[in-house]
């Protein structure tokens, strides 16, 4: 078996193996699957195995590689989304949406503001960083993702920006759930105005809406997830066929935002939204794009430009959450409100629960999960607009 070979089939059970270790061995639920994915891509990398230029093998392995990346992400997405009741946010309060709107603007006033900041440190496609890190921290790895593949960035560069949103990222959340909730309390000390408006029952389920990969393969459980699966081919396909009717040729732009669209009107479908397991499908389909992206990682893509990117991030994270604090001040939003939904949208539903648990105060979780799952659905869009923009300008 050649080496390509090989990797086309560690591509698709490295996932499997991150999967079945998340699920089992409680430290690495920490560090989470994307991580652990990006991971394991960057030291197949760093080992030299993979054929690279003219060496038998290499070109063949990039047409896999390029397969497996746009076809993952796409189908991902409409997964992703169909569990996603966006009819939660009528169930919601109005301070909820007070901390979805500030935070949102105070991510977005924070990366144009960055983005001229250190426009002039010679950061290759830094309007598309932006893009990225717009995606993320509105939504979700998912969103980053999605708008590295259609925006064509540097499969590098995607590894970098990801790698040092962690290391920023990381931090902030050690620092919560040791207690530096606490801080964000003195700074924001209103009265906590939430209702217990779900059940017990319905707050366990919320709790357990994400990465739960257990009972995925029973005969009930398969069957209807493969249904959903054939609901994400069935809009691919869609959004390739616009991209031709379109442009003539496939427009990965087209394609991304046609599904994301598509998956979130199928979201209020009860029987889309019912069919079981398929966030955690399109994890796979996630963690799939992950490793083979980090695979192609490129070490010597690390320099004074590219470490600008870290400093960039550093300067979003801090200046929205400086201004996220403020307008929260204004609209007298309690601290724990605004730790959840700020944690929401820079690091996605999942991270919920676990902040939710460190402040013992179960009545803001299905707030947070909300926020969310509004930045999934938006994330694409004001990822793209962004791109737009600064590029423009």
């Amino acid at each position: 078996m050649t080496i390509s070979i090989a990797m086309l089939v560690g591509y698709v059970l490295f996932p499997v193996l991150i999967i079945l270790l998340f699920s089992r061995v409680k430290w690495m639920q920490k560090v989470g699957t994307v991580m652990m994915a990006y991971a394991v891509g960057i030291i197949i990398a760093l080992t030299g195995i993979l054929p690279t230029g003219t060496e038998p093998g290499a070109e063949q392995l990039a047409s896999w590689q390029k397969l497996l990346m746009n076809v993952a992400v796409p189908l991902a997405i409409p997964l992703m989304l169909f569990n996603s009741d966006f009819k939660l946010w009528t169930k919601s309060l109005p301070k909820t949406m007070a901390v979805l709107l500030g935070g949102i603007f105070s991510v977005l006033v924070a990366l144009v503001v960055g983005y001229f900041v250190f426009r002039n440190q010679d950061v290759p496609q830094f309007e598309k960083v932006a893009a990225m890190m717009t995606g993320i921290y509105t939504g979700g790895t998912m969103n980053f993702n999605s708008l590295g593949l259609a925006l064509e960035v540097d499969p590098s560069l995607i590894v970098l920006t990801l790698t040092f949103e962690e290391i920023v990222t990381f931090p902030l959340i050690l620092f919560i759930v040791a207690g530096g909730y606490r801080f964000f309390r003195k700074l924001l000390p209103f009265p906590d105005t939430t209702s217990a408006e779900t059940s017990a029952e319905d707050l366990d389920a919320l709790e357990e809406s994400f990465e739960n990969y257990k009972g995925m393969l029973k005969r009930g459980t398969f069957g209807k997830m493969m249904i959903g699966l054939l609901l994400s081919v069935l809009f691919l396909a869609v959004g390739a066929g616009l991209s031709l009717l379109l442009t003539h040729k496939l427009n990965e732009l087209i394609v991304i935002l046609t599904i994301t669209t598509l998956s979130i009107i199928a979201s209020f479908s009860k029987k889309v939204r019912d069919l079981p397991k398929t966030f955690e499908l399109g994890m796979f389909f996630i963690l799939v794009f992950s490793v083979v992206v980090a695979s192609q990682f490129n070490i010597y893509a690390i320099n004074k430009s590219t470490l600008t990117i870290m400093w960039y991030i550093l300067f979003v994270m801090m200046i929205s959450i400086v201004l996220h604090i403020i307008i929260c001040r204004i609209f007298k939003v309690n601290g724990d409100l605004f730790t959840v939904g700020h944690i929401s949208l820079l690091c996605s539903p999942p991270f919920v629960p676990p902040v939710v648990e460190a402040l013992g105060n179960r009545k803001v979780l299905l707030s947070g999960i909300v926020i969310g799952l509004v930045g999934y659905a938006i994330g694409n869009y004001l990822g793209v607009a962004i791109a737009a923009i600064l590029g423009a300008l």
